[in-house]
């Protein structure tokens, strides 16, 4: 959740504005305050093949990944189960799921002494009708979701009911963080009904066990949320309407409770600040995001190294592809150096003796030297054929290092072909070519993640645009139309069109590839020979 407006285009993108999370202070048996919070957040909203989503992964998977963590420098983790799109009843990969995730629980405390907290969405449940249709590993979120009207007493009764039951599995997380919006929200909807909404979340974790924390996760604002639902004009909350939820929610006062913002929210009061451990959302990864490694910059570590009173939390979406920002956020994190010797002796620690050969990959996947990317992924693609020695972060490896390796390759052959592809627009010359090779090496890397929602690189859509392709020009046309989002989408109302534009933009990516393969054989001869 939140990052469903990385895509959408705002002044200040949302996923690059750090989050706060203000919790109240954990305690240890002994009452002692436990050390500052380095966490990741395990987002689950997309459903794409093993081991790239984390939907998929083994309670095997789990414990590699949290050992490698742990020896980073992490302590907590944030996961979202995506209880919201859970029919009832149950399909059996759905219960199956809430099992897993009880036992990761378990298995984070007991082997790890991690702090757990899950995610949760306000309001939103499963159209039990549709949801049942598809496991839990392959659903889609916006196919499968429906708002509930906070003021309707009937129906937040059967929500929160309903959430009970799932919740049974995972009570003994340490904190939920319930966030007010993206996605959430509902037509005419007050704060006061949110806050109402919180409270009856508040009075269920005290059924199941008292000690489960509740934060309140302020992101765009409930009721600027609501009318964006209602006007189709989105706009970020203001201050007053933050307080407004703020008054309301400290005058219920549920206890224990916390808050998560971002610094432009006013969380003013000293006591909350002493309690702020930062969320420095998007620092390793963006979200919704195409799988690509990224590498180089300050901005992971920075991430890590600016901490709040209480710690901090990073977040990443394709966590296995995405090793150089997981590490660079923990060094920043715990005030460790960050040199080209510091990447080559993680990486020989992902698989020793190949420390140079794979961190000079990801130094290149991040430059624009399409020769070097061929170059690069052909040695690569050798080594990853040979006998593979892992090392003390295997963990992040999910069980195959040459899977690791062969990723790479995959990777810099499609940013070779990209990189070409825009030169190609920029000059005139060899468009059809280089957009087949460009599509060709996509469908290739696509088809082994399987990741479909939204695909962006910088300067992408610009490209495509410039190739006057209806067929191109129709998929963009899903989520922006000139900074009114999903406006082109079907609909009677802002919130149908916006409600269909988001089911569209859960199969952009495989509609784009589509498109683009189409517009290659639409491109006239002279235009490829230029």
């Amino acid at each position: 959740m939140k990052g469903f407006f990385a895509f959408l285009r705002v002044s200040v993108p949302v996923w690059i504005v750090g989050l706060i999370f203000i919790p109240s202070p954990p305690l240890t048996g002994q009452d002692k305050p436990i050390p500052p919070l380095v966490g990741m957040y395990v987002h689950q909203h997309w459903p794409y093949n093993h081991p790239y989503a984390a939907r998929t992964w083994t309670l095997e998977d789990w414990k590699g990944y949290a050992d490698g963590l742990k020896k980073l420098g992490y302590n907590s983790v944030l996961i979202w189960p995506v209880l919201e799109t859970m029919p009832e009843p149950l399909t059996p990969s759905d219960r199956a799921s809430l099992e897993k995730t009880g036992k990761v629980i378990d298995l984070l405390h007991q082997q790890f002494q991690m702090r757990v907290y899950i995610a949760l969405c306000p309001n939103i449940v499963a159209d039990n009708t549709v949801a049942r249709q598809a496991t839990f590993e392959k659903r889609h979120f916006f196919y499968s979701d429906l708002r509930v009207n906070p003021g309707d007493p009937a129906a937040l009764k059967k929500m929160i009911d309903w959430r009970e039951k799932l919740f049974k599995y995972l009570a003994k997380a340490d904190g939920v963080a319930i966030i007010d919006s993206d996605p959430g929200g509902y037509v005419g909807s007050t704060n006061a009904e949110f806050v109402n909404l919180l409270h009856e979340h508040r009075q269920m974790f005290d059924r199941l066990r008292p000690g489960i924390e509740l934060i309140y996760w302020m992101h765009v604002g409930w009721e600027a949320y609501c009318r964006w639902y209602e006007t189709g004009k989105f706009a970020m909350g203001t201050d007053a309407e933050h307080e407004d939820a703020l008054a309301k929610l400290e005058k219920i006062n549920p206890e224990p409770w916390g808050l998560a913002g971002g610094q432009r929210h006013p969380f003013k009061t000293p006591k909350l600040a002493s309690r702020v451990i930062a969320f420095n959302y998007g620092r390793i990864e963006g979200e919704p995001s195409f799988p690509l490694t990224n590498f180089g910059g300050n901005n992971a570590y920075e991430g890590g190294r600016n901490a709040m009173a209480r710690g901090v939390m990073g977040n990443a979406q394709t966590h296995c592809v995405q090793l150089p920002n997981t590490f660079a956020f923990a060094r920043g994190a715990t005030g460790k150096s960050l040199t080209d010797a510091d990447y080559t002796e993680f990486a020989n620690g992902l698989i020793t003796g190949y420390g140079a050969e794979i961190v000079q990959a990801w130094k290149v996947l991040a430059g624009k030297d399409s020769a070097a990317m061929r170059k690069v992924a052909a040695g690569l693609e050798g080594l990853a054929k040979g006998q593979l020695k892992t090392g003390q972060y295997r963990g992040l490896l999910f069980g195959s290092p040459s899977r690791f390796l062969s990723d790479l390759v995959m990777m810099l052959r499609m940013k070779a072909g990209y990189e070409e592809f825009l030169v190609a627009v920029e000059t005139g010359r060899n468009v059809r070519q280089s957009l087949n090779q460009f599509v060709s090496f996509s469908e290739v890397w696509q088809k082994q993640h399987g990741y479909e929602n939204h695909w962006g690189f910088p300067k992408m859509h610009e490209a495509l645009r410039k190739l006057n392709s209806p067929a191109i020009n129709r998929v963009l046309d899903f989520q922006d139309t000139g900074g009114v989002w999903f406006e082109k989408n079907e609909g009677a109302t802002p919130f149908e069109r916006i409600r269909n534009g988001y089911k569209n933009v859960e199969t952009f990516t495989p509609s784009l590839l589509a498109a683009m393969k189409q517009t290659v054989q639409m491109i006239p001869e002279r235009a490829a020979r230029r």
